[in-house]
């Protein structure tokens, strides 16, 4: 292990050429955080019966009942499947690919929980990868760390059931490995959340992504499966690039390319206990489904809504709205200290981290003022921190206003 401590210089203000050059950064390599085309490519498409909905809803085209509906839903790991790759290489612990497992099931998962829907749930696996590179032993901590996660959620009354999937060898295609998931579900249409109840005078209750909650072995970041292009680029060192070109696109310009000051086994200290910045980054994405399980079984009717803060960060409330209302963040937690030190690496604004990040709330609960301690003390239970982030109020158009400190920041 190298023995480096990392110490952090946390940057809260920037000026309009750092914002510049960050989304100048995050479009060259290729990547977007609010998917612009991706969704015009599908905007034509079927937008199902709850078009607020988390998950898009259908009707049950299965069992052919006025009452119940259809689900299925497609995500995955994205690029942490190359961080774990990385890590593995330099360190030999091939148990991180339990933690990439992990991450495709529950960015599944906990879209699915925002819709209402925790129980008889089918999951099928699909795995891309480059033989030569991905052995058989990665394969099966894969598919050994998913059934081990189906296994844990089951305590908790949470059913998912493992159908196997597709596992294919396309080295001309992948570098590495892609570990995505479909889950599917066939659900009663009176306890489905569409989002539509959301209302001015509604608080919202954010759910802590970091810490160590009661099912979880070890301190979770919070980062959880999406950012990790910027995150890895912008954190780790040259060294990467230099040895092990097959984990990135080599036509990127060098300037993009691993501009960061560390290496996974740098030493990383939070508190009185030390991690290492490998450790702290490949933190498998926490799961809500304990905590939402009971408050979707106790206090279904008291939740207006849920928004699973994933890709496109603390704005992700913006998609899926049912009017022109405008969302007061102004308490949310202080950004757990992995997004400090991408934020140190990479120069960028809050403006932009809180874009593309979770910074430390990966789910909210929309609900009345006077519900939201069943809420909070729910997740206190298992250990999670919750806390009321912000508000909604009416307006004339969707907006966002994130208070941090003396900044305002409005999408």
């Amino acid at each position: 292990m190298t023995n480096c401590v990392v110490n952090l210089h946390i940057q809260t203000n920037h000026h309009s050429s750092a914002h510049t050059f960050f989304m100048s950064l995050y479009n060259k390599r290729g990547v977007s955080a609010q998917k612009e085309e991706v969704h015009a490519a599908v905007k034509n498409l079927d937008q199902g019966l709850f078009p607020n909905a988390f998950c898009k809803i259908y009707p049950d085209y299965l069992g052919k009942s006025d009452d119940y509906v259809n689900v299925m839903h497609a995500d995955g790991a994205g690029t942490k499947s190359i961080l774990a790759y990385l890590y593995w290489k330099e360190t030999g612990d091939i148990s991180v690919w339990k933690g990439i497992a992990q991450d495709a099931v529950v960015m599944n998962l906990d879209d699915l929980l925002c819709v209402g829907i925790y129980d008889d749930i089918l999951f099928n696996s699909t795995i891309d990868r480059n033989k030569h590179l991905i052995p058989g032993t990665v394969l099966e901590q894969i598919i050994t760390g998913t059934q081990s996660l189906f296994d844990m959620l089951k305590t908790f009354g949470v059913g998912i059931h493992y159908l196997g999937g597709e596992t294919a060898d396309v080295g001309d295609v992948v570098r590495t490995v892609v570990v995505n998931g479909t889950m599917a579900c066939r659900w009663p249409k009176r306890k489905i959340l569409n989002n539509d109840k959301i209302a001015p005078g509604d608080v919202i209750v954010g759910f802590a992504s970091y810490g160590q909650a009661t099912y979880e072995t070890e301190y979770n970041s919070g980062l959880g499966s999406n950012g990790l292009t910027s995150a890895r680029h912008d954190v780790l060192s040259k060294f990467y690039g230099d040895n092990f070109k097959e984990s990135y696109d080599n036509s990127l310009a060098d300037e993009v390319v691993y501009i960061g000051k560390n290496r996974l086994t740098d030493v990383f200290t939070i508190g009185d206990k030390q991690t290492t910045i490998g450790k702290l980054i490949l933190s498998p994405t926490r799961t809500y489904a304990p905590v939402l399980r009971t408050l979707l079984e106790n206090h279904f009717e008291k939740i207006h809504g849920l928004i699973h803060c994933s890709g496109g960060g603390q704005t992700k409330c913006l998609k899926y709205l049912p009017g022109n209302f405008k969302i007061i963040k102004n308490n949310l937690f202080d950004a757990p200290p992995v997004f400090n030190l991408i934020q140190d690496n990479s120069g960028s604004s809050l403006k932009e981290m809180y874009e593309v990040f979770n910074m430390g709330s990966r789910l909210e609960i929309y609900c009345k003022a006077e519900d939201a301690q069943i809420m909070i003390d729910a997740a206190v239970a298992l250990n999670i921190d919750a806390q009321i982030i912000g508000r909604v109020e009416a307006a004339e158009k969707k907006q966002l206003l994130i208070k941090v400190g003396d900044e305002e920041i409005v999408y």
